[in-house]
């Protein structure tokens, strides 16, 4: 099989699994081996792609012509390949995370949770593989509404409001601004292809490719940038395995990720750098990763406390797609660094609930002692966001702060800096009552760790944090070809 149509199994892999799955529904067992092995199938398969794009391949594929000059196509580059295996890599951790979580926690409607996931999964491979503006906004939108049942899944009041909020910003703001970014795009530079520096350079003034970035980065509002971050704190009723790769990793990635190939092949880092209106969007971006830190401060609910912290770190690589060059290094590192340590900590949020059926942090006190390993990783995890070595999250910071410097953003540097310390204010109190906190021996009675499936993954995906410290090269060497 070519290389080229490696890209289209991908996408069909989880989709054909939905069917089995939905199929095997009666049988757990099987069910949940369709979805194991199927995420298993899709990683191996991204490997030989990613061995293309090393050896300076771009392999595209064009899925249907539109209009002449309009297509929905496939194409691979060192940025996409990135998201791409990033997601690849955590959906069979998060499956064998799944297993133990709903069936620990007597979850409902089961069977729709893990087709949707599937669904969800392919939808973000799309993402990953879009090979122009029009496909990446297509598979965009796919991707709200095939997580839309996921958010809703409980099926209650609050998370059918929750979900009403998820779709209205997100599906709002892609008509309001995104798709108006595109059509106005189109009529400039006659094409939405992904080029190299970027198609946008000399085709209007600097007032008129300002109003289009600011157009870009709202109309993403997957990216959480305030004020449009509302969804992401609501959709967090959904099960904590969705709240682990979906929202840790694939629905919010896809939007930075977005805003990274848009400063990149759309207007061109260095156009992105000299518009005014970046550094207008710069302080904003500043203020949400602030703000939402300080919010996050004020959370006693566990995941409430994790999505406001997602929102400021999302903010990072909203600044890395606005610093050049190495502002995007950064920002492609930091897509990396953040899903292994978020998603260890979501996991983390998600072994508590089920185990002790906690979900305040008020009420951690003492639990560290009945369940170590579940609180060793939430603190690795936790390092690692705040950035600390010798945990990977340090390296996309480092590269982030470089940007600044070399930018002579101080003010930003200053915002990075004052975000880590509160980092420390937000995370690190959780572990440490739950260590050294006296709790009553009659709420942590009977409390042991959560399932085996549950220890797996989060013993995993903590001791990535570690390794992509000691060996950070392959994704920096990938991050790096795509801006230097």
């Amino acid at each position: 099989m070519s290389v080229e149509m490696l890209m289209p199994l991908i996408f069909v892999l989880p989709l054909f699994a939905a069917v089995l799955i939905k199929l095997t529904g009666n049988n757990p067992n099987l069910r949940e081996t369709v979805t194991l092995i199927t995420s298993v199938i899709v990683f191996l398969l991204l490997i030989p792609l990613a061995r293309e794009v090393f050896a300076g391949g771009r392999p595209e594929l064009v899925l249907a012509e539109l209009l002449p000059g309009m297509t929905l196509k496939f194409a691979l580059e060192p940025l996409g390949m990135t998201f791409a295996l990033v997601a690849g890599f955590l959906w069979p951790i998060t499956s064998i995370y799944a297993i133990g979580y709903m069936r620990g926690h007597h979850e409902e409607n089961q069977t729709r949770f893990f087709m949707f996931f599937a669904i969800a999964i392919a939808v973000t491979q799309g993402v990953a593989f879009s090979g122009n503006l029009l496909t990446l906004f297509v598979f965009y939108e796919m991707l709200t509404l095939s997580t839309f049942p996921l958010v809703t899944h409980a099926g209650t009041d609050k998370a059918r409001k929750a979900g009403r909020v998820y779709l209205g910003i997100l599906i709002g703001t892609s008509i309001a601004f995104l798709l108006l970014a595109l059509i106005w795009t189109w009529y400039l530079a006659g094409t939405l292809e992904f080029m190299p520096g970027g198609i946008l350079d000399g085709t209007a003034s600097t007032a008129i490719l300002g109003i289009l970035l600011f157009l870009f980065f709202y109309g993403v509002g997957k990216a959480a940038l305030m004020p449009f971050h509302r969804w992401l704190p609501a959709a967090m009723v959904a099960p904590t395995p969705v709240s682990a790769l979906l929202h840790a990793v694939a629905v919010v990635k896809a939007g930075v990720f977005s805003l990274l190939k848009i400063s990149l092949y759309v207007f061109g880092a260095d156009t992105v750098r000299e518009l005014p209106a970046t550094d207008i969007l710069l302080y904003i971006v500043a203020a949400s990763i602030l703000l939402a830190s300080l919010v996050a401060m004020t959370k006693d609910n566990l995941k409430a406390r994790l999505a406001y912290s997602t929102v400021s770190q999302l903010g990072y690589i909203t600044l890395g797609a606005l610093l050049g060059a190495t502002g995007i290094l950064g920002g492609t590192l930091h897509i990396v660094m953040h899903a292994f340590g978020k998603i260890t900590l979501f996991f983390g949020a998600g072994a508590i609930l089920v185990a002790a059926h906690k979900t305040e942090i008020s009420q951690l006190d003492g639990l560290g002692r009945r369940m170590p390993l579940t609180f060793a990783a939430f603190t690795i995890g936790a390092l690692s966001i705040i950035g600390l070595p010798p945990l990977g999250g340090m390296w996309s910071k480092w590269y982030l702060a470089q940007a600044t410097l070399e930018t002579g953003e101080l003010f930003l540097l200053a915002t990075l800096l004052i975000s880590s310390l509160l980092n420390i204010a937000y995370l690190l109190p959780i572990p440490l009552r739950a260590f050294f906190a006296k709790g009553s021996e009659d709420d942590s009675a009977g409390i042991k760790e959560a399932p085996l499936c549950c220890l797996i993954a989060i013993s995993i995906t903590s001791l990535m944090c570690v390794v992509l410290f000691f060996f950070p090269q392959f994704w920096y060497e990938l991050a790096a070809m795509a801006v230097l």
